[in-house]
């Protein structure tokens, strides 16, 4: 069972992004507020819940968060600054956009670029640990899973839409026979590293 972090009469967000090994799309970010009475046995790390349960969880999390955001950097700015500054970048966009102002930041992984004067927490794994985190997964996975879906009805031979732009062993054959999308980040390894991808 996930825990509240929880430091008395502090207003905390948990942070957490989605996408960050992918070779297509943006990498997406969330930042979620909870109440400190907030319970739900369910919620875990995204990657440990199946799809179904993801998108059930979703409303729940948004219905009942004091605050929620998400944020988006897409696979240009990915390609210009690189994709660790992308996801700091994604959750400093998402914590923009946040009505309540968070008093202090936890953060899944273990590291971070600081949020204005706001201290923060880095905790590896911290979206199977505690509550704030893992709800930031669900709305960062789920959103960014809608995205892929959505465009990949426009590029169909990718199947994003199974993959979600992940390096699967199809995608590759896909970018192999068909070339790199707008939406493929030219900064990664699109293929294998034999193959020559002409841009």
């Amino acid at each position: 069972m996930l825990l509240p972090y929880h430091t008395p009469n502090v207003v905390e967000a948990g942070c957490d992004e989605a996408g960050r090994g992918c070779l297509a799309g943006p990498v997406f970010a969330a930042a979620v507020v909870l109440p400190d009475d907030f319970s739900c046995e369910e919620l875990n790390d995204s990657k440990k819940l199946t799809e179904k349960m993801r998108y059930q969880l979703r409303p729940l999390i948004e219905e009942q968060a004091l605050d929620w955001a998400v944020g988006v950097v897409s696979a240009q700015e990915i390609d210009e600054i690189n994709i660790l500054k992308a996801s700091f970048l994604a959750m400093h966009r998402a914590l923009d956009q946040l009505k309540v102002r968070p008093q202090h930041l936890i953060i899944d992984g273990n590291r971070f670029v600081p949020y204005h004067d706001i201290s923060h927490h880095c905790i590896v794994k911290g979206d199977g640990k505690f509550l704030s985190i893992a709800a930031a997964s669900v709305l960062a996975k789920t959103y960014r899973d809608d995205y892929m879906m959505k465009i990949g009805e426009e590029f169909p031979e990718y199947q994003w839409k199974k993959n979600k732009g992940y390096p699967t062993k199809d995608h590759r054959s896909a970018i192999e026979r068909f070339g790199a999308t707008c939406h493929h980040r030219k900064s990664f390894t699109l293929l294998d590293p034999q193959l020559k991808l002409d841009f």
